[in-house]
C-alpha cells in the first residue's frame, strides 16, 4: 500500500511539474521574426529621415548632425559627418525605391559635391563615398563617378610615401608629428574603388600600404586599439600611441575598436588578402567575448572606463559592429562565421528595441537614440549621431540580403 502512495505521490509530482512548466512556456512572450525586425527598423529609418529631408529641404547647404539641447544640430559640407545622411537615403531608396526618396537623395547628395577639392581632411572618403558612392553605386550617374575621382586624388595628396599612411589630423602639432587615427580605416574603401575605377594603381596601394602599416603598429597583443598613432617624420616610426576620445591611453574605446572591424572585413573584400581576414577575425572575437560587452550586445563608449555599468552607451559603436560583423560571417563558412552573425543579429534586435529606437517625430528625427561622439571632450554625449542612422540601416539591408540568400 505504501509503495502505491509513493508512485502516486510520484506520478502526481511529475505531471503538476510538467503542467507548470508547459504554462510557462506557453506565457514566454514569442520572440519577434528577425525579419519583422529589419522590416520594422527600416519603416522607422524612412520615416524620420524623411521629415528631417522636409525639415532641412529649404535650408541650403545645411546637413543633420546630431542634436543639443532638445534641438536639431546641423552642418555644412565641411564637417566630416556630411555624407551620411544623403548615403542613409540611398540606402533607403534602395530598400523602397520610390521617387521620393530618390529625390531627396540626389538633394543632399549634390550638397557635398565641393567636398572633391577637401585636401585638409582625411574623411574625404567618409564623406563622398557613402553619399556619391551609393548614388553612383545606385543611378550609374556619369557626374557622380566624376565627383568622386576628383575627391579620391584630393584624399590622395594626405598620402606620405615615404611613412607609407595617410596624414588624419592637422592639429596638435607641438605633440604629433604625423598622426593616424584608426578611423582613417574606413577612408580606405574610397581609395580602392578609385583605383579600380581610374586603373590608377598608386591609388590602390595607397590603401594597402596604409592598411598594412596600421596593422602593424595600432593593435595591441589582444587585438584591441590605439586611437592615434603618430609617427616620426623621419625614422616613419611610431613616436606616440594614445586614444585620444577614449577613457585613457591604454583602454579599449569603443567606436575605435568598431572602426578597426570595420575597415579590416572591408580591405579583405577589397583586397583579397588573407592578413586583413584574420586581423578581422581576432577583432571579433575581441569585442564578442570582452567581459564589459553588455548583455544586450550595445557596448559602453569605452570597454575600460572604470564607471561600467553606470556610463553612457555608443549605439553608432553597435551599428557599425553589427554592419561589419554581418559582412565578415560571409567570410567565414563555418562556426565562428555563424557566431558573427547571431551577435550581429543580437545588435540589430536591441538596436531596434524601444530601448534604442527612436517613435517617429522625436530625437530630433535620427533613427537611432542613445550614442556617444567625444565623452572626454564633452561633445555630443548621449545623443543621436546621423553616422549611427547610416550604419543601422547598412547592418539592416546587409542582414536582409544574407537571408534572402540562406
Amino acid at each position: 500500500i505504501l509503495e502505491r502512495i509513493m508512485k502516486n505521490f510520484l506520478s502526481t509530482c511529475v505531471l503538476s511539474a510538467a503542467g507548470l512548466f508547459l504554462s510557462a512556456c506557453a506565457t514566454q512572450p514569442k520572440e519577434e521574426p528577425i525579419d519583422s525586425v529589419i522590416e520594422r527598423g527600416l519603416k522607422t529609418a524612412t520615416d524620420q529621415a524623411l521629415l528631417m529631408a522636409k525639415e532641412l529641404e529649404n535650408q541650403d547647404g545645411k546637413l543633420p548632425k546630431s542634436m543639443k539641447d532638445g534641438k536639431l544640430e546641423v552642418s555644412d559640407y565641411s564637417w566630416w559627418c556630411s555624407g551620411f545622411f544623403p548615403g542613409e537615403l540611398w540606402y533607403l531608396y534602395e530598400a523602397n525605391p520610390t521617387p521620393e526618396l530618390k529625390k531627396y537623395a540626389e538633394l543632399y547628395t549634390e550638397r557635398l559635391e565641393k567636398v572633391k577639392k577637401i585636401t585638409y581632411s582625411h574623411d574625404v572618403g567618409f564623406m563622398l563615398n557613402c553619399s556619391y558612392g551609393n548614388g553612383y553605386r545606385l543611378t550609374g550617374n556619369p557626374k557622380y563617378k566624376d565627383v568622386m575621382i576628383e575627391g579620391a586624388h584630393s584624399l590622395a595628396t594626405r598620402y606620405n610615401p615615404h611613412i607609407g599612411l595617410i596624414r588624419s589630423w592637422d592639429f596638435n602639432k607641438q605633440k604629433w608629428q604625423y598622426p593616424v587615427i584608426i578611423d582613417n580605416m574606413m577612408n580606405l574603401e574610397f581609395l580602392m574603388w578609385a583605383g579600380r575605377a581610374t586603373g590608377d594603381n598608386a591609388l590602390t596601394q595607397m590603401a594597402i600600404s596604409h592598411a598594412d602599416k596600421t596593422m602593424a603598429n595600432h593593435f595591441r597583443p589582444d587585438y584591441s586599439c590605439y586611437h592615434v598613432v603618430s609617427y616620426d617624420t623621419i625614422t616613419a616610426q611610431p613616436h606616440i600611441k594614445q586614444t585620444h576620445q577614449g577613457y585613457a591611453d591604454e583602454s579599449a574605446w569603443a567606436r575605435g575598436q568598431a572602426w578597426a572591424l570595420y575597415g579590416y572585413t572591408m580591405m579583405y573584400r577589397e583586397a583579397k588578402k588573407q592578413a586583413y581576414l584574420e586581423q578581422a577575425n581576432h577583432i571579433a572575437q575581441f569585442l564578442m567575448n570582452h567581459p564589459n560587452m553588455p548583455a544586450d550586445k550595445i557596448p559602453y563608449w569605452d570597454f575600460d572606463c572604470p564607471d561600467i555599468p553606470n556610463t553612457v552607451r555608443d549605439a553608432s559603436a553597435a551599428a557599425i559592429m553589427a554592419s561589419a560583423l554581418i559582412e565578415l560571417s560571409q567570410f567565414n563558412p563555418n562556426d565562428f562565421g555563424k557566431q558573427c552573425l547571431t551577435f550581429a543579429e543580437q545588435q540589430i534586435r536591441s538596436l531596434t528595441s524601444l530601448a534604442y529606437l527612436a517613435t517617429t517625430g522625436t530625437n530630433a528625427n535620427f533613427a537611432i537614440m542613445h550614442c556617444t561622439g567625444h565623452l572626454p571632450g564633452n561633445s555630443e554625449v548621449d545623443v543621436p549621431l546621423s553616422y549611427a542612422d547610416y550604419y543601422y540601416v547598412e547592418a539592416l539591408l546587409r542582414l536582409r540580403n544574407v537571408l534572402n540568400k540562406q
